[in-house]
């Protein structure tokens, strides 16, 4: 259905893409996946035509309708949220206003008028033969959180996450022989993306798929597409099956092939460890069944790094973590949350989670003293040491100073080799850390806070959306580190095989202001409450 022949993409000297040529077949849902800066939506906007590559084509079957999810939140702010999502389908949204425009302003007895209608009634029947077009938006916007009477107003009145699902409305409006998404769970709740991981699911064409959420990508796509060395590999899988067979030909590389034993037990911990969850047993078993059968030549050894994130306490942790006491929160008269109550006890690593704008982040950001709640309290024991990775990270990763003297500016205590040694763990290497923290990226300024936060040594972590912004290197390797961790976590986020790697116990905020406190895993308040 689609493929490229000898694509070569250059900036300068650089070479991104080296003569890349691949077939992407109907019923296959491919997940792309590379290191920052590998050139993964350079490729996807190659695909789609949005930029022109330096040399080689593009190939695609004729007669096929393609999808791409726009990243422009600010394109349709004059439409309605309906109009916004029938834009998906230019030829039908054009057609329905002018047959509008017409039958509102035109002469019926100019034959050109209804003859005119005439094609336009032609056009909207080809395009929507079943005439449901409306119900059809309706149902979307509805599952995305969109109740009927918001429908029809104006695109500019809703937040800019919201607008982010009517692009996603849009393109699966269309209903694509070609479906390329970059980044799509963005600015999703949980169970927004469980929703959408369905939708995707039923696809029948051809779909390529760029996205930091393992769970996601696990759930969703059929196939892997490594973007490395300046090309591209398929792989049959999922992310998971990719991860543990190229960790496992690191392995064969790294170790003594006479030592047979000693790697086989290697690697069963490797797969122990990466599916740790105990309800995750039954897929650990059938992964090590593909392992046995495994083709390695399929794989080739990763250029890619992952960091080496390592939370040591300063100090035990006591037994009095944190109380909160019926704490509320309102901003401009309306009721954010009301009476919430719970104690941390020694032990728990805790998942906040809930849908957008139940005040998760403002509960964090209450706890870290960052806003002043309006009733209720909450202490502290006297043993505890907090670090704190607030959302807007990349606002407060900044200045002129060289990466190491930024680190240094938070605890002139720090020694210079440590702080080079923790940038280093998180593969900035001795030259990256002599530039300005100005001129990194999101995901550089995501390493930095974490980096200072394994300076902080801190007993009890705080963190609010950590994993954005991080490559799936850099989330499962901070899901380890949290797992391994010997003190205090609350960690809010959406990326549930984050959450899989380090809760035991989940709470979940809920829009009308309570909370559900479950004691246990993801997996496990997954099936007592659902997504």
């Amino acid at each position: 259905m689609l493929s490229t022949v000898n694509i070569v993409q250059r900036y300068g000297k650089r070479v991104l893409f080296d003569k890349i040529s691949i077939t992407l077949d109907g019923g296959k849902r491919y997940g792309l996946i590379g290191a920052n800066g590998a050139g993964k939506s350079t490729f996807l906007k190659i695909l789609s035509g949005e930029i022109e590559q330096t040399d080689g084509d593009v190939q695609i079957q004729p007669g096929l309708k393609m999808g791409v999810l726009s990243q422009n939140q600010y394109a349709f702010e004059d439409y309605t949220l309906t109009d916004a999502v029938l834009y998906g389908n230019k030829k039908l949204f054009d057609a329905q206003k002018e047959k509008e425009h017409l039958y509102m302003t035109g002469d019926f007895e100019d034959d050109a008028v209804n003859d005119r209608l005439g094609e336009l009634e032609m056009i909207c029947a080809d395009e929507d033969p079943t005439y449901e077009s409306d119900v059809k938006i309706e149902k979307l916007l509805e599952a995305l959180g969109f109740p009927a009477t918001q429908h029809g107003e104006l695109m500019s009145s809703i937040t800019g996450g919201d607008k982010f699902k009517i692009l996603l409305a849009q393109v699966l409006f269309l209903k694509p022989d070609i479906l390329l998404l970059d980044e799509p769970t963005n600015n999703l709740d949980i169970e927004t993306i469980a929703w959408l991981e369905r939708e995707l699911k039923r696809h029948n064409g051809t779909m390529v798929v760029i996205s930091h959420d393992r769970h996601f990508l696990n759930n969703v796509v059929t196939h892997i597409l490594d973007l490395d060395f300046a090309n591209i590999r398929e792989f049959t899988g999922t992310y998971d099956d990719w991860y543990i067979a190229a960790n496992l030909i690191a392995k064969q590389i790294a170790t003594d092939h006479a030592k047979g034993m000693k790697e086989k037990e290697e690697l069963e911990k490797f797969i122990t460890r990466f599916s740790a969850n105990a309800s995750k047993a039954k897929q650990a078993t059938s992964r090590q069944k593909k392992l046995d059968k495994l083709d390695v030549s399929e794989i080739q050894l990763s250029s890619r790094r992952e960091p080496s994130i390592m939370f040591k306490p300063h100090r035990d942790i006591g037994n009095e973590l944190v109380e909160i006491l019926n704490l509320s929160k309102s901003y401009g008269g309306v009721e954010v949350f009301s009476d919430i109550s719970f104690k941390v006890e020694k032990g728990d690593k805790i998942a906040l989670i809930g849908g957008n704008g139940v005040g998760k982040s403002t509960l964090l950001n209450i706890l870290m003293e960052q806003t002043k709640q309006d009733g209720g309290t909450f202490n502290w024991g006297q043993t505890i040491t907090t670090s704190y990775f607030p959302q807007n990270t990349t606002d407060l990763v900044v200045g002129n100073e060289k990466l190491y003297e930024w680190l240094q500016g938070h605890d002139p205590k720090w020694h210079i080799d440590e702080l080079r040694k923790c940038l280093g763990r998180m593969l900035f290497s001795g030259e990256e850390q002599g530039k300005n923290v100005d001129s990194c990226s999101g995901g550089e300024k995501h390493r930095i806070m974490l980096s200072k936060m394994m300076m902080d040594s801190a007993n009890f972590l705080v963190l609010d959306e950590p994993n954005n912004h991080l490559d799936l290197e850099a989330i499962v390797a901070l899901g380890e580190a949290l797992h391994s961790y010997q003190g205090g976590v609350i960690c809010v986020s959406h990326d549930r095989e984050l959450i899989d790697a380090f809760a035991n116990r989940i709470i979940k905020l809920n829009s009308d202001g309570t909370l559900i406190d479950f004691e246990g895993d993801y997996e496990a308040f997954i099936v007592e409450h659902g997504s």
